[in-house]
């Protein structure tokens, strides 16, 4: 037998985490690396955090899982915490972005069902998106690094330059059912959708009965130091997709709505064997009491301020590395020369001076620290990419 025990379907590096700390993670060998990843923006509130650990451990040994055939105190208790929190009326918990993602497409489509216009079926998404890896996540993106060898893929789905508001206008038909777009491309390329862009795609929903369907997998839950993205913007969505940092950790994911766009999701039309278990719950509780803590928001703002303005200063000492910073908050990204790849330079980071951080599209490299980081651990991180930069060749 040649092929590994776990399905090779990841390119993993040398990195073995057996232990974290805070915002550090430790290897098998004793090895730190000061993480600046924390597992693709998810370890928001970084590892070990004293409430969610007791969070857990209380729920695990009280009761962790019974199915959706019954009633569900736990998810009805945090369902209306998170909702005074956003836009929504109601919210289906998930064990992942994927599977919020599902949800979110579903809803659109039933809606218009509901309706009477089962034609109208098919959304409006956007190049370089990253949705997840189920077929329908696939076949709402144009990477063919995601597609390839898994066609035929679903039907349904429109392509459009990110941030061309006149593209994604001129695509609306009498099939079209809404628009499916990150607020912030994360995977993509950390590129934040332009204000007239975000607001146009509302004006349009508002104007063609369509539905704006937001995926903050990535961007919310605080990681800009807003809630929700969307708060930048000034506008609200119809449907939101929501995990990563909503479990801070343990699998949770969410896809919120508001009651006039939900009301296709009746009994019987969706599902989840472990979705919103008693033990997810538990740690979607402990994770918004620490969100709900006074300043800590505003924490998070200025230590994406900081850090920004580290890197700012950072750049101009090494301009044949670095072109740009994009991202809002504590989700950067730092934009490559084309002489560079981010990736190489994001395996430097980690294997010679104990940084973690993220390759992305566009040759960017992202910028994910917890939210919980200090100002000593901005300026671990920046003494760090400062040597890493130093001493970083490129490959010819």
């Amino acid at each position: 037998m040649t092929i590994t025990p776990l399905m090779p379907v990841y390119p993993r590096c040398g990195v073995r985490p057996v232990r974290g700390e805070g915002c550090y993670l430790i290897g098998e060998r004793g090895e730190r690396y000061l993480d600046f990843a924390a597992g693709i923006a998810v370890n928001a509130l970084g590892h070990g955090h004293p409430h969610l650990v007791k969070a857990i451990a209380d729920q695990a040994a009280t009761l962790m899982h019974v199915s959706n055939l019954y009633g569900s105190p736990q998810g009805e208790a945090l369902a209306e915490r998170l909702l005074k929190h956003s836009f929504a009326d109601t919210v289906f918990f998930t064990n992942s972005g994927v599977e919020a993602i599902e949800c979110a497409i579903k809803t659109a489509r039933r809606y218009h069902y509901a309706n009477g216009n089962p034609q109208r079926h098919k959304l409006i998404t956007f190049k370089n998106a990253f949705h997840g890896r189920s077929l329908g996540a696939i076949s709402a993106t144009d990477q063919g690094k995601m597609r390839d060898g898994f066609e035929p893929l679903l039907p349904g789905f429109d392509y459009v330059p990110f941030n061309d508001l006149e593209g994604a206008l001129a695509k609306i038909d009498g099939e079209t059912a809404g628009f499916l777009v990150e607020t912030i491309q994360g995977e993509g390329g950390m590129t934040a959708g332009s204000v007239e862009f975000i607001q146009g795609l509302r004006k349009a929903a508002d104007e063609h009965g369509l539905l704006l369907i937001l995926d903050e997998i990535q961007c919310g839950y605080g990681r800009t130091g807003k809630m929700w993205a969307y708060e930048h913007y000034g506008i609200t969505p119809d449907i939101m997709t929501s995990a990563k940092g909503i479990g801070a950790g343990f699998p949770l994911g969410a896809c919120l709505a508001t009651e006039e766009a939900a009301k296709g999701m009746v009994a019987g039309t969706h599902g989840s064997t472990y979705g919103g278990n008693p033990l997810a719950m538990a740690a979607g509780m402990a994770v918004l009491d620490v969100m709900e803590e006074p300043g800590f928001l505003e924490h998070v703002t200025r230590m994406g301020e900081r850090l920004r303005q580290a890197f700012e200063q950072l750049i101009p000492n090494h301009d044949h590395l670095f072109e740009e910073i994009r991202g809002k908050g504590l989700m950067l990204g730092i934009k490559m020369k084309d002489s560079v790849v981010s990736r190489d330079f994001v395996a430097h980071l980690r294997d010679h001076h104990g940084l973690l951080t993220v390759a992305a599209g566009e040759n960017v490299f992202r910028v994910l620290p917890p939210l919980v980081i200090d100002e000593s651990h901005i300026a671990e991180a920046i003494d760090k990419l400062s040597a890493g930069a130093r001493s970083f060749a490129p490959a010819n």
